[in-house]
């Protein structure tokens, strides 16, 4: 065995692996690591106080600042995270020369040699995606197995003759596939050090159009799908310098949660990661919607196309003219200005914003046509606007609007809704007039968001306003101070007159003082988006995407035999109708997680349902078969496996009665996709589910188990039999 200073943990049951010959160049190399890691924890540690010592300044000093704090504040995280674990493993190229060690990011020593590999730099490629048919210039590869800070276990890969006659521990069973039946966590493994050679050619993909990761259960495409937007937003820094950043969209609450770690462990902390409904506020009180007609009839992307006619309704100019009476003259405000005036606003601005820019310009019309030198503009203007009929008159014609109270109407006028959609049949708008127009579902939602995307936030220009009124006066005050300090300024060379200088009249602005409308986090747009479970999504759901991704460059990952509501066509074909164009699909189709054993009870499932369903190869067995229980053997059953197995996570899945406790969970179907557990006891098995929706529910439920199934039958005579939902 090593000593206790060595990074090296092996059990004896791997003593050979503690030889000299196979593990003195990476001590050397690991201690090299330490030194360095102490070295810049010490120095950003230095850098981060000093900037928090440092005045705050003002306006973009002011951000820099903060920007800066930020950023050291993330890489000390980072680094005190991991230690000597941020090494990943090494690779030696076939022409000779030392090992090259990657890592989560780049470390180098005193003299700025390498010392770790970002695992996303160009140089990394190899590391993952070597293969004995293309090794990609290696003779060798090591991963390394890390346990509470050091190295419990690691497996050598030659590609050369050279390479094995040389030294390496090979195992008779490869440690990646061992490591595969890992006890389960609350929390998605760290696999970054065990990506496979398929997986990273994925993650490494150009950005450009949408690329469709298309996955049965177990093939890792969650694990492609994050990695993905760490490396894009390392290989692509035009996404996070202003750029708008990477967005990831998950099925459930239950899903972030699980995967709330993965991103903070690649570095990037600044990944905004939400569910569909989180994008509208609305989404916190939504309840899924009762009647599935009602729910196909909101799904048709068409429906959103309602909002632009409803919000037309608010912008007509009056025909009426309106008469404004002056201290100096009578004025008249005709059709024609209503008209030019409401015509004013570019193309796209939201209605609440169009509105002042509108109201602006009406009065900028009348005043221009009436100025003389009798009667100043600038009092006409003032004049004008603070005549009663005439305001009235204007925010009758172009209101500020709220998107809540919009869609409201539609599903409580009738009239309303033949009228902005009149492709729906007299029924139709029957089946989606309801009485209480605010109980929101989430298939309101695609409309919610379309709405206040269109309308914009009507308070946002009062807080413009309101900002701007409270800057001049500061500007005003300050004004005022400098007119004083000049007339009192007796030095020879009139020092004082320097604050009449741009820069002394900006300088003395505090914009920072002064708050900003926040901005939606969520409104994007964002450079790239990563949608997982994708296959769920309907056509409203993507255009509440696509609104927030201007450039088309997606990652949309999932399965179509796991598509609840089945899922026809291909791929391309599906995002052609959402409004993508430029698709590329990469399948991937080995199974890492579920053991062939339950396999080969789900995949028949599936199969007799979907018989094309894309069911991925499992690349390991358990040991254990899928065994079948009497639903009263559920909680014996589960206690004593947590009794056995002090670590690992369980799950019981169909049974809304079953209370969660410590490690065991209690789940859906719907809710259990993308999710893992060591064991799986799915209720209602023997249930005659029947359609697309049962057989999904019950494969989904099958394939979240990475060690042991356990199908729960109902009772002998129990009549309340349920499927697993």
């Amino acid at each position: 065995m090593t000593t206790a200073l060595s990074p090296f943990a092996l059990p004896d049951s791997r003593a050979a692996k503690a030889d000299a010959a196979l593990i003195a160049r990476d001590e050397a190399q690991f201690a090299a690591i330490a030194a360095s890691l102490a070295r810049q924890i010490a120095d950003a540690s230095d850098r981060l106080e000093a900037q928090r010592r440092a005045p705050a300044g003002q306006g973009q000093k002011a951000l820099d600042r903060d920007l800066e704090i930020h950023r050291l504040t993330a890489r000390l995280r980072l680094l005190r995270r991991f230690g000597l674990d941020l090494c990943l493993g090494r690779m030696v190229p076939a022409e000779g020369g030392d090992p090259v060690y990657i890592g989560r990011i780049g470390l180098s020593d005193a003299d700025g040699e390498p010392l770790l590999v970002d695992w996303r730099a160009r140089a990394a490629e190899p590391f993952f995606g070597a293969t004995h048919a293309d090794p990609m210039g290696l003779s060798s590869r090591r991963r390394y197995r890390w346990s509470g800070g050091r190295i419990v276990d690691y497996w050598d890969e030659v590609f050369t003759a050279d390479a094995l006659e040389s030294g390496a521990a090979l195992d008779d069973q490869s440690a990646f596939i061992a490591s595969l039946g890992a006890s389960r966590s609350p929390h998605m493994r760290d696999v970054l050090a065990t990506i496979q050679a398929d997986q990273d050619a994925i993650i490494r993909a150009p950005s450009t159009g949408a690329l469709v990761v298309d996955g049965g259960p177990g093939t890792g495409k969650t694990v492609v799908a994050l990695h993905r937007a760490a490396y894009l937003l390392h290989a692509e820094p035009r996404m996070a310098r202003g750029g708008g950043g990477v967005l990831v969209v998950g099925p459930s609450r239950a899903y972030l949660d699980y995967v709330s770690d993965v991103l903070p462990s690649l570095g990037e902390e600044g990944v905004r990661v939400c569910t569909v409904d989180d994008l509208v506020v609305e989404g916190a009180i939504a309840r899924a919607e009762p009647d599935p007609r009602v729910a196909s009839l909101k799904a048709d992307g068409r429906m959103v196309q309602a909002i632009e006619p409803a919000v037309r309704l608010y912008e007509e100019p009056p025909v009426d003219e309106v008469l404004v009476e002056t201290p100096w003259t009578d004025v008249v405000v005709t059709a024609d200005d209503w008209a030019d005036a409401f015509a004013s606003p570019e193309p796209g601005t939201p209605h609440n914003e169009a509105r002042d820019q509108v109201w602006e310009t009406l009065l900028g019309l009348i005043a221009d046509r009436h100025d003389d030198e009798e009667v100043p503009a600038d009092l006409l203007r003032r004049a004008l606007a603070q005549d009663r009929d005439l305001a009235t008159a204007f925010t009758r014609a172009w209101p500020r609007l709220e998107a809540a109270d919009l869609v409201s109407d539609l599903w409580t006028v009738p009239a309303y809704l033949r009228r902005c959609a009149p492709w729906l049949a007299d029924d139709e708008v029957r089946l989606l007039t309801r009485a209480d127009g605010v109980a929101w579902t989430s298939a309101d939602l695609p409309l919610l968001d379309a709405a206040r995307m269109r309308l914009g936030d009507p308070g946002t220009a009062r807080r413009a306003r309101e900002r701007e009124a409270a800057l001049s006066a500061q500007r005003a005050y300050r004004e005022d101070i400098a007119d004083y300090l000049i007339a009192n300024d007796d030095s020879e060379m009139g020092v004082a007159m320097i604050l009449r200088g741009d820069d002394a009249r900006e300088s003395l602005v505090d914009e920072a003082g002064v708050p900003a409308p926040e901005p939606d986090a969520l409104i994007g747009p964002f450079a790239h988006i990563v949608v997982d479970e994708a296959q769920e999504l309907t056509d409203a759901q993507w255009q509440m995407l696509l609104r927030r991704c201007p450039s088309r460059s997606l990652t949309v990952v999932g399965d179509r035999a796991q598509a609840r509501h089945g899922f026809l066509g291909s791929w391309e074909e599906r995002l052609a109708r959402a409004g993508l164009r430029d698709v590329r699909v990469a399948s991937l189709t080995v199974n890492y997680r579920t053991p062939s054993e339950i396999m080969a009870v789900a995949e028949p499932v599936i199969r007799a349902a979907l018989p094309d369903a894309n069911v991925p190869v499992s690349v390991r067995s358990s040991g254990i078969p899928v065994r079948r229980a009497r639903a009263g053997e559920r909680d014996a059953i589960l206690e004593r496996w947590l009794a056995e197995h002090v670590e690992g996570t369980a799950c019981v899945i169909g049974d809304p009665g079953f209370r969660p406790h410590g490690r065991a969970r209690s789940a859906t179907p719907e809710d259990a996709k993308g999710l893992e557990f060591d064991l799986v006891l799915l209720a209602g098995a023997d249930a005659p589910g029947e359609g697309i929706e049962a057989a999904v529910d019950r494969y989904v439920a099958m394939t979240r188990a990475t060690r042991e199934l356990v199908l729960l039958d109902a009772e002998p005579g129990e009549t309340d039999v349920r499927r697993p939902r």
